[in-house]
C-alpha cells in the first residue's frame, strides 16, 4: 500500500557528510510520521530520528543529536537525514519507516510504524 524507497547511502570519511532521502507513495504522505532508523549485524533496529506528521516535531536519538537533522517535504512525499560530523559508529543500514493513522505515541519503537523501505547502506571508514 505504501511503498518506502530509500536513496542516498554511500561511503563518505569520517568527519565528512551525507543525506538521505526517503520517497513515499500516495497523496496521503502528510499525515505520517516518519523515522529513521538503523541497524548493524548482530544488533536490534536503532532509532535515529522522527518527523511528526503535524507541525513537524522532531525527535532524535542522542547518539545522532546535534549531528543529524530530519526533513520532510509534503510536497515532494519525501523525508530526509542529513547527517554530518559522521563517525565510524554510524556505520549501519539505515531504513525509513511510516507511521500511517491511527498514529502511535511512541515514537523510538520499531512497533510503532506500518510500513519499512529496502535499506540503504552507510558506511563511515576512519
Amino acid at each position: 500500500q505504501v511503498q518506502l524507497v530509500e536513496s542516498g547511502g554511500g561511503l563518505v570519511q569520517a568527519g565528512g557528510s551525507l543525506k538521505l532521502s526517503c520517497a513515499a507513495s500516495g497523496r496521503t504522505f502528510s499525515s505520517y510520521t516518519m523515522a529513521w532508523f538503523r541497524q548493524v549485524p548482530g544488533k536490534e533496529r536503532e532509532f535515529v530520528a522522527a518527523i511528526s506528521w503535524i507541525g513537524s516535531i522532531t525527535y532524535y536519538a542522542d547518539s545522532v543529536k546535534g549531528r543529524f537533522t530530519i526533513s520532510r517535504d509534503n510536497a515532494k512525499n519525501t523525508v530526509y537525514l542529513q547527517m554530518n560530523s559522521l563517525k565510524p559508529e554510524d556505520t549501519a543500514v539505515y531504513y525509513c519507516a511510516a507511521d500511517t493513522p491511527p498514529h502511535s505515541t511512541v515514537v523510538v519503537s520499531t512497533t510503532s510504524y506500518d510500513y519499512w523501505g529496502q535499506g540503504t547502506q552507510v558506511t563511515v571508514s576512519s
